[in-house]
């Protein structure tokens, strides 16, 4: 019984780190699909002509990660509404011989806040940091459950301000002085500080009581916005392992057309620290 394996893999630089070629790998033993899933190292200059290389040597699906999210989504013929809105997209794939594109990235950090952490969104305030492809990636799913009011906050200002007009009604931009006496519920982290090691500019008295921080990158240890949520008494402080499994689930499903468990395979990673 030896079954041709369809292919896979993970873009984005850096990629050493991934766990994602280990996750669908536990999907695939778990589903019984035959499946051979690897990580690829792309440039900026390359990485247009690797995704194009990869469909045409007959290559099934690609994960996108950090930093081509917005540039994957600008090769899409075709996109999910999610995908389109954000203008960012982590999961590729063919479709009616274009080449398509989805963003499961807000469903996986929905679904590991509200079914994995316990903590839901709807009617609180929510703080996202961060105005890159893996905010924009996230902040439909998060209009879908209705949080009383999202704002966003960059260090680069103007980029604040252009995700705010992406998703003017829902999403408000401010500046650190703008911050100043406010409070709320969920502090999401979608800066890259804690790939560096760094903590992004962040103020104790945002955390409102039952404050849940939590930080869309994973580390072996904390990272040090998940340190210095729980130093400030934030009530639910967690990475973003979750989440991983949780939107390579859904491009799995997209995929493949079988939903993986993922209580499991978190467990797994977990366990592995």
């Amino acid at each position: 019984m030896n079954r041709t394996r369809a292919r896979y893999a993970v873009v984005g630089n850096p990629i050493g780190q991934s766990k994602s070629p280990l996750i669908h790998s536990l999907f695939a033993q778990q589903t019984g699909e035959a499946i051979a899933y690897e990580a690829l190292l792309a440039t900026a200059e390359g990485f247009e002509g690797l995704v194009g290389e990869f469909f045409r040597e007959g290559g099934s699906g690609l994960n996108v990660t950090v930093p081509f999210k917005q540039a994957a989504w600008a090769l899409c013929r075709q996109l999910t509404p999610n995908a389109a809105r954000s203008k960012a997209v982590n999961t590729l794939y063919r479709s009616e011989g274009e080449l398509a594109g989805a963003n499961t990235d807000g469903v996986g950090l929905v679904r590991d806040l509200r079914d994995n952490l316990g903590v839901g969104i709807g009617g609180r305030r929510v703080l996202l940091l961060g105005a890159g492809g893996a905010v924009r990636g996230v902040v439909p799913a998060l209009e879908e459950e209705a949080p009383a009011a999202m704002t966003v906050w960059n260090r680069t200002r103007e980029r604040a301000v252009e995700l705010a007009r992406d998703f003017a009604g829902s999403l408000t931009a401010a500046s650190m002085e703008e911050l100043r006496g406010q409070q709320f519920d969920l502090i999401v982290n979608g800066t890259s500080s804690s790939l560096q090691g760094g903590l992004p500019e962040v103020d104790a008295a945002w955390l409102a009581s039952g404050c849940c921080c939590y930080d869309m990158v994973y580390g072996d240890e904390d990272t040090a916005f998940v340190r210095w949520a729980r130093e400030n008494g934030a009530a639910v402080a967690a990475d973003g392992l979750g989440m991983l499994v949780e939107q390579a689930a859904e491009s799995f499903r997209i995929w493949r057309g079988v939903a993986p468990d993922t209580a499991s395979v978190i467990r797994r990673l977990r366990g592995d620290h």
